[in-house]
């Protein structure tokens, strides 16, 4: 026997209790996550926000997320809560990756004055 569901391709398996919503949400969650993710970012790092309580606010929201996130019997409720901590998670990642890479312009940057130094101090005319 074939049930049809409406909104749903044929040959799609649809999951318990889903609704139109929690599956759109569900398809597109990550580039959802990514994209709060990127502003959150970018606004620590212009220091629009604190990076400091945005990172225990960011903790807090992935801690909430595993203690009652999960279990959410609301499938749309379930992938709202999943984006969220996501994007906490990937929030944290900006500043850390832009204080990295700060830090390895600046060890480059080292680098290359000691190699000047060593040049000039080799030219002695």
């Amino acid at each position: 026997m074939v049930f049809r569901t409406q909104g749903v391709e044929s040959g799609q398996l649809v999951e318990h209790r889903s609704t139109p919503l929690s599956r759109w949400l569900r398809a597109r969650r990550l580039r959802i996550a990514a994209w709060i993710a990127l502003g959150e970012g970018v606004l620590v790092l212009i220091h629009a926000v604190p990076r400091i309580p945005a990172m225990i606010l960011a903790a807090a929201i992935v801690l909430v997320y595993f203690a009652f996130g999960r279990h959410v019997r609301v499938d749309s409720l379930r992938q709202v809560s999943w984006i969220a901590a996501a994007s906490q998670t990937l929030m944290i990642l900006v500043p850390v990756l832009a204080a990295l890479i700060g830090g390895l312009a600046i060890i480059a940057l080292v680098a290359l004055a000691v190699v000047a130094l060593f040049v000039l101090l080799q030219d002695r005319r």
